[in-house]
């Protein structure tokens, strides 16, 4: 009976986080906290050269109509060198550029990264074959890593 109760448990775990996960969207825990989380991402995006367009804090928003929201953040940032291939497969994947990372707080006090898979983005766009789409998850991927690493 103890067994069933542990691998019950696990899949509750397994299909509950599942359950939280949009479509296409990337998700990476984060041991900092949402603003040292977005802070490192703004500062490591900098230095490889990425424009960052603008910051988001949806909280403080939030509070400004009396509202209370977990911290949340977003940055917008890209690179014409990056954005500008995956957009000659498709000028739609302009809806979807400049990239963006989203940093928030779960009702657990669990602080997540996620950003839109380029490979997603491509699927949507109809340019499942662009030749843009894995230079982008790879650097996505190694931004999101490094930005998390303790």
């Amino acid at each position: 009976m103890k067994l069933f109760s542990i691998i019950f448990a696990a899949l509750m775990v397994t299909f509950s986080s599942l359950a939280q996960a949009a479509e296409g969207l990337v998700t990476v825990k984060s041991p900092h906290s949402v603003v040292a989380t977005m802070d490192r991402f703004e500062a490591l995006a900098k230095q490889r050269g990425l424009t960052v367009f603008a910051r988001i804090d949806h909280a403080v928003g939030a509070a400004k109509i009396g509202k209370t929201l977990r911290p949340t953040q977003v940055i917008i940032f890209g690179n014409p060198q990056g954005g500008t291939p995956f957009m000659e497969c498709a000028q739609t994947v302009g809806i979807d550029l400049p990239l963006k990372v989203l940093v928030w707080e779960d009702a657990s006090a669990q602080v997540w990264l996620g950003y839109n898979d380029p490979e997603y983005l491509a699927r949507r766009h109809g340019v499942e074959h662009c030749p843009a789409v894995e230079n982008l998850r790879k650097a996505l991927a190694g931004l999101a890593e490094s930005v998390v690493a303790p």
